[in-house]
């Protein structure tokens, strides 16, 4: 059993930990696919937050309060860098976390395309499933906003962290994601795959740009595989997160039944064969769509597992 798992950072690693429980019961071999919307040049670093989240995740090293960052993080770098005066000063990086991103530029600037320098840095973190980025190229999701400094575009990561998402905003782009390509071994694995799973992720600034990368949308819909998605709305709010402020800069609705019709059908030229829903939301009809319900809290990893078992039953 060959497993992809289309994902983004913390909703999406959590998920991923029932995967892999799901993958050793069975001996399936599971490869995620991660957004990298979210990366930015932060202090002359790159940052990819939902990669580190997911490496740390299963690795053993997420924070499991914040539900993102290390566990047991210290912020001398981030007080010393406020006394400079340095910007952003919205965004803080752990020392911890430094390191990360030290290790990562520099494998960067030395030539290394994402992709093997997530491969590399997970020699350290050993997660237990493979990792890749869905385009070794630069692809930023920005916000169009309106405010006091009239309409413009932020980067996501401002828009979320600095704006709490409450600015009034147009839409989002893509920067970048009609000069990209899959990372090597993303279509492989997509057309080798006996499952795509979607993660409960947020559909628009997780899910949405990875399948912006020219040719990724069309590996899933036209491969082989069930396409199987999980809800990241349970009884009208997110799971955790602003999806719910996403959804509406879209105009859909914020429920189990409006993301399933986001993502549609494959049948309709959409992407679902299934949809798991919580019980809350047993109700839901996405036309063309199986619709089965299941608790979808993760609570923990066995929970999680459990969650993974009902999403594979509606292959």
């Amino acid at each position: 059993m060959r497993i992809v798992v289309l994902t983004g950072g913390i909703g999406g690693a959590r998920f991923l930990l029932g995967v892999r429980a799901y993958a050793r019961e069975t001996g399936a071999d599971v490869t995620a696919v991660v957004n990298v919307g979210d990366d930015l040049l932060l202090h002359g670093l790159k940052v990819c937050p939902d990669l580190d989240s997911v490496l740390y995740t299963l690795g053993g090293g997420a924070d499991p309060e914040r539900g993102w960052g290390r566990v047991g993080e210290t912020w001398t770098v981030k007080t010393e860098l406020a006394a400079y005066g340095a910007e952003p000063s919205w965004f803080g990086l752990g020392d911890k976390d430094l390191a990360t991103h030290l290790v990562r530029t520099s494998m960067v600037n030395a030539g290394y395309p994402l992709s093997q320098v997530t491969e590399a840095l997970a020699t350290r973190w050993q997660p237990g499933v493979r990792l890749l980025p869905a385009t070794d190229e630069r692809l930023e999701t920005h916000a169009v906003i309106s405010d006091e400094q009239g309409r413009r575009a932020v980067h996501f990561q401002e828009w979320w962290v600095r704006y709490r998402a409450e600015v009034p905003t147009e839409q989002f782009v893509f920067v970048g994601a009609e000069a990209a390509t899959p990372a090597p071994g993303v279509v492989e694995a997509i057309a080798a795959a006996d499952v795509v799973l979607i993660a409960p992720s947020n559909p628009v600034v997780s899910v949405a740009p990875v399948l912006a990368v020219p040719g990724l949308r069309d590996a899933v819909v036209g491969g082989p595989a069930p396409v199987i998605g999980v809800s990241p709305i349970i009884g009208g709010a997110p799971v955790r997160g602003m999806a719910d402020r996403c959804l509406a800069v879209l105009g859909v609705e914020c429920s189990a039944a409006g993301v399933g019709a986001l993502y549609g059908s494959r049948s309709g030229g959409g992407l679902l064969d299934g949809w798991l829903v919580a019980p809350e939301d047993e109700d839901a009809v996405v036309p063309g769509v199986t619709v089965r319900a299941a608790p979808l809290r993760m609570t923990d990893e066995a929970a999680t597992a459990a969650m993974v078992r009902a999403a594979m039953e509606l292959m």
